[in-house]
């Protein structure tokens, strides 16, 4: 017996030492993996061709993840790829003598609204070095046309699809499902558009949710018109009866209407880059994906080190604590700013803001970091797709904001969800709950029992203070009265040519807009920029968020678009305390 166990051990021990020892093998092999490529640059042969795809999720910054190139079982990582580098790589190839043009190749871009309005500016711009920039694809959706729109030629393929169909917002309402489980969902809000909580008490949009949704639906749709209209050359009352009427259902439609150049098999449009690059028939064309030219990519900004422009990141869900390179934790954020502000040698601070929103509580703690810096230094807000609600609420202390027309901004209000599962676990399931407590008020947001009148009483006075304070915070940032501020609040969504408008920003424009404010009032004609906070380097994401990454996309490959919802249940589990969140995830597809 005895020697039964000292082999049944030493198996054990021998299974675990293996296991640890693949684990060291593989973790070895990896990091020589991105070790090795982090020191590559891509090379160009003379007359290349940029060959521009954007088939992964576009974020604020690109993310050093080993994951996203290795494929476990038969799927792949998530790939994603950062604007910052996407919109260097086009300047860059500007300049580059080895690239003679660009060819998009697009046909769904993971993007949002604001996001492609800086792709888009950043293509037109290549356009003035005089190289060319040809589209072709099989099947455009509209963001993809979007892009594709500024080309000097647009080919689709003579079988494939482009849709020009306009704009659709579509809300989920959970208030149905909830009924038939008996959960309550216990609101108390500030704020007449505050629709977040929606989907939980009703079974359809309000009309004071209808009336903000068409407002800043109709102004998204009204820009990205114009624009198709200036690139295109067709009057924007065309392009908008084309797409009432559904005028394109098939290729040739596409090209009845001048939406495309011609209608081109792939193997045609191969033959047209061989001309435009001044390649042998029999040759093939030289091209380098952008991944790859991104590579080549400068990571530092030249210019004089005493003499820094700092671009404070803040992307993602607001949080309390660290967060991670796709949230915004209140300490990583405001200990960036706080770095930054007491850095002589930064001059100014760029706060980048992609946010929906989040803790209330999370965003004054960064609130007050912009405001300190202010007192010392230039600072300018950059708006991306989204800044709204929590999102504006740290960016309005700013000297100037600066949103692009169809950024998502606004959502001044305040809101508190309870849920209270009693009936669903007494009744569906056979739970009941009883208990002691030394204090009237010790259970106090329990979801195990509904709340009396006087608790609710309780948390909407606090709701209210937040909501004082949040409206408060914006009329001393924006010189406004708060009356006013609370006139256009009232958790209302607006667009950036809107808010514009409002006064809830100060000038329409991209980050390179924001920089140059930034070098202006702080004075600088040369100056280099750094940005904040630092990302984690490869092994170090790996070992912190590549368990988690994996779950992710296994997820996303088991269930496909209707991962989205479940995203969307996730952020309510997960909000804790009094929440400044925008009620909506908006993009173009």
């Amino acid at each position: 017996m005895r020697s039964f166990f000292k082999i049944v051990f030493a198996s054990m021990v021998g299974f675990i030492l293996s296991g640890v020892l693949l684990g060291i093998i593989i973790i070895s092999i990896i990091v020589g993996v991105v070790s090795s490529a982090d020191g590559q640059k891509a090379e160009i042969a003379p007359k290349s061709v940029l060959h521009i795809t954007l088939n992964a999720e576009i974020q604020e910054r690109s993310q050093k993840s080993p994951l996203d190139d290795l494929e476990f079982g038969g799927f792949q990582a998530n790939k994603t790829i950062g604007l910052n580098d996407i919109l260097s790589s086009l300047k860059s190839a500007a300049k580059d003598d080895n690239i003679k043009g660009i060819y998009l190749d697009l046909s769904s871009v993971n993007a949002g609204m604001a996001s492609l309005e800086e792709i888009r500016n950043a293509l037109l711009t290549f356009k003035k070095s005089k190289k060319f920039i040809l589209a072709y694809s099989e099947v455009y959706t509209q963001g993809a046309y979007y892009l594709a729109s500024v080309a000097d030629k647009i080919y689709l393929n003579p079988q494939g699809l482009l849709e020009f169909k306009g704009l659709n917002s579509q809300v989920t309402f959970y208030k149905g499902a909830l009924d038939k489980l008996g959960v309550e969902m216990q609101v108390i809000k500030v704020g007449t558009f505050k629709s977040a909580v929606e989907p939980f008490i009703l079974d359809k949009m309000s009309e004071a949710n209808r009336t903000q949704v068409k407002s800043f639906l109709g102004s998204l749709y009204d820009h990205f018109l114009s624009k198709v209209s200036e690139s295109r050359g067709i009057a924007k009352d065309s392009l908008f009866s084309i797409a009432n009427e559904l005028k394109v259902q098939s290729a040739a439609d596409a090209l009845k209407y001048k939406l495309v150049t011609g209608l081109k098999y792939k193997d045609e449009v191969i033959n047209e880059l061989k001309v435009l690059t001044g390649t042998d028939k029999g040759d093939d064309v030289k091209s380098i994906l952008l991944s790859n030219y991104i590579k080549n990519n400068k990571n530092v900004s030249e210019g004089p080190s005493d003499k820094r422009i700092a671009v404070v990141y803040a992307s993602g869900e607001i949080n309390g604590g660290e967060g991670d390179d796709n949230s915004i934790g209140s300490e990583r954020i405001s200990r960036a700013i706080r770095k930054v502000r007491l850095d002589d040698k930064v001059k100014a601070l760029v706060l980048r803001v992609n946010s929906p929103g989040g803790s209330a509580l999370a965003s004054d703690v960064i609130w007050r970091e912009v405001v300190l810096t202010k007192a010392v230094k230039p600072v300018i807000v950059s708006m991306g797709d989204v800044a709204a609600s929590g999102g504006y609420y740290i960016s309005c202390a700013a000297d100037s904001i600066i949103a692009e027309p169809n950024t998502i901004t606004g959502s001044i209000g305040v809101f508190g969800v309870i849920p209270n599962i009693q009936n669903f676990m007494n009744n569906k399931v056979g739970i009941t709950f009883d208990g002691v407590k030394t204090a009237e008020h010790a259970d106090l947001g329990s979801i195990t029992r509904p709340l009396t009148p006087g608790e609710r009483l309780i948390i909407q006075r606090e709701v209210n203070r937040i909501y004082d304070t949040f409206t408060r915070r914006v009329a001393d940032g924006r010189k406004k009265t708060q009356e006013y501020v609370n006139s256009i609040g009232q958790g209302r969504v607006w667009s950036g040519k809107e808010a514009l408008k409002i006064g809830l920003v100060d000038k329409l424009g991209d980050i390179n807009d924001a920089i140059a404010a930034a070098a202006r009032k702080a004075k600088l004609k040369e100056y280099k920029l750094v940005a904040y906070p630092a990302m984690r380097e490869p092994l170090e994401s790996l070992l912190k968020s590549g368990e988690d990454k994996l779950k992710e996309n296994f997820a996303r490959m088991q269930f496909g678009d209707q991962y989205k919802y479940i995203l969307e249940l996730k952020e309510v589990l997960n909000s804790n305390g009094i929440q400044a969140r925008m009620p909506y995830n908006i993009r173009i597809d």
